[in-house]
This record gives C-alpha cells, sequence and structure tokens, in this order.
C-alpha cells in the first residue's frame, strides 16, 4: 500500500547474491509491469534480484480516476515507498519512456537510495511538443469515446491469454491487458502528465552523479535518439548505446540485455 492505495509488483531472482543486487525496472506509459518480464528474467539470470512494479494507474495496481494522482514525483515516490516496503537501502532504478523519466526522478528526489540508473527511450523537452501531440488527441478519445472504449476493453478481457512470460505470446497479452482497460483512469494519467513536469529540469540532471546507462533509438518522434544524446552529456558519469530498434531489447538474451547486465555488474562493484 502506498497513501492508501494498492501497488502491485513482483520479484525474479533468487539466490543470495542476488539479494544484494536489487534493480527496480518499470514500465512504459499504460503499460503492465509484465512487458519487462524477459528482460527482467535475463538480468536475473546474471545474478540480479529484479523488482517489477506496476506504477499507480497501471497493469494491477490500483487505478484512481483523479489526474493529480499521476505527476512525476508522485510516482517517484511510489518507487522509494517500495524500497521501504522491501526495506532495500539502496537499488539501481530503470525503465522504459514514463520508467525512464520516473527513474530520473527518484534519483533527484531521492538520490541516496539510488545507486546507478538504466534509462531506455528518456523522454527530454525536445520532445515535449510530439509528446503533447500524441497525448493530448488520446486523452480526448478516452473522454470522448468512453462507450466504445469500454465496450472494447470488454471485449478484450473476454480474450483467453496466452499466459507466457516470453516471446510474442508475452506481448500479446500485453497488449490485450491495455486494451482491457477502463478508459477512465487511463484519461486521468495522461491528463495527470500533461499537467505537470515530464522530466526534471537539466539543472538537476547535471547534479547527478550516479552511474547510468542510457538506451535509445532512431526513427522514434517521442524517444529521439537525440533526447538520449542531451541526457548523455548531461550525466557526467554515464554511457550511451544505441539500439537496433524498439524491438531489439525486447525478446533476450541478445547484446542489449547483456550490456545491461554487465552494466549493472560495473554499477555493484
Amino acid at each position: 500500500m502506498h497513501e492508501g492505495f494498492a501497488i502491485a509488483f513482483q520479484e525474479r531472482g533468487n539466490g543470495q547474491v542476488s539479494r544484494h543486487r536489487p534493480l527496480v525496472l518499470l514500465h512504459g506509459l499504460l503499460l503492465p509491469r509484465k512487458h519487462q518480464l524477459s528482460l527482467a528474467d535475463s538480468l536475473a539470470a546474471r545474478g540480479n534480484r529484479v523488482i517489477l512494479m506496476d506504477l499507480l494507474g497501471h497493469g494491477e495496481s490500483d487505478r484512481p480516476p483523479d489526474p493529480r494522482h499521476y505527476r512525476m514525483e508522485r510516482f517517484a515516490e511510489q518507487v522509494v515507498g517500495l524500497l521501504d516496503h522491501l526495506e532495500i537501502e539502496e537499488a539501481i532504478v530503470g525503465g522504459t519512456s514514463l520508467g525512464a523519466n520516473v527513474a530520473l526522478e527518484a534519483a533527484v528526489g531521492s538520490g541516496d537510495r539510488v545507486r546507478g540508473l538504466f534509462l531506455e527511450m528518456p523522454v527530454l523537452e525536445r520532445a515535449a511538443v510530439t509528446a503533447g501531440a500524441v497525448f493530448v488527441p488520446l486523452a480526448l478519445v478516452y473522454r470522448r469515446l468512453q462507450r466504445p472504449a469500454r465496450a472494447v476493453a470488454h471485449l478484450a478481457g473476454r480474450i483467453p491469454r496466452t499466459g507466457r512470460e516470453a516471446g510474442a505470446g508475452l506481448y500479446a497479452d500485453v497488449i490485450l491487458e491495455v486494451l482491457a482497460q477502463d478508459p477512465a483512469p487511463s484519461e486521468a494519467i495522461v491528463r495527470g502528465l500533461l499537467s505537470g513536469e515530464i522530466v526534471p529540469h537539466p539543472s538537476l540532471r547535471e547534479k547527478i552523479d550516479l552511474p547510468a546507462l542510457i538506451l535509445g533509438h532512431e526513427h522514434d518522434l517521442l524517444h529521439p535518439f537525440s533526447d538520449a544524446e542531451v541526457l548523455h552529456n548531461e550525466l557526467l558519469n554515464s554511457e550511451l548505446v544505441q539500439a537496433g530498434s524498439f524491438f531489439e531489447l525486447r525478446f533476450p538474451p541478445n547484446r542489449l540485455s547483456a550490456m545491461v547486465a554487465d552494466f549493472l555488474d560495473r554499477a555493484w562493484a
């Protein structure tokens, strides 16, 4: 529980070594935590304790309809609250898109609890216009077309899941879970994020003195590789890796998952 709301999470990784190498791995916007399962298992196999959580409004966590609950600083507080709940003093925090920005927020607000950062597809100020162009219409669709959206959600909820935790079956289940969500809380998430800062100010980012691995790719207006490059220049203790596409990391083991695992080794060393 966090501020009266249930926050869902699960852990991957066993053994005494992994207990001392926690990684909180966060999902993308409107996605459930399970979309990170393949990467989590790949990293757990390398001796890491990987903690997947559904931020408020996502996956199996509570989904209050008030936009005020969906701000970056509130999401970062949930991460720290989970560390408190699990009695973890220090962890590496990372994620994809929204998850990467939440990790940055956690580093700014609670740097003493963050050992390092894994930042895939961060969204900085340059992408704010594109984010607005995407998410404002999305919020309007959720609000104006709630009846057909609920019909789609009902239908998606009735489609059997594959139950797989890797491969194409996993992502088919992820898509169905996204479609099955009530549109009202999803609209609240988008409105809440649009009403606040989506990323810490550059002057705050430049003060982050933590090992960081930044991952980006080309041909994505919402997550331009230039944002990854800017962040790499701001975080002096960072490494930058260019992926071939968004999908490259989705099916471990691969060169990128191996790079993330190597980074975790260095961060804990």
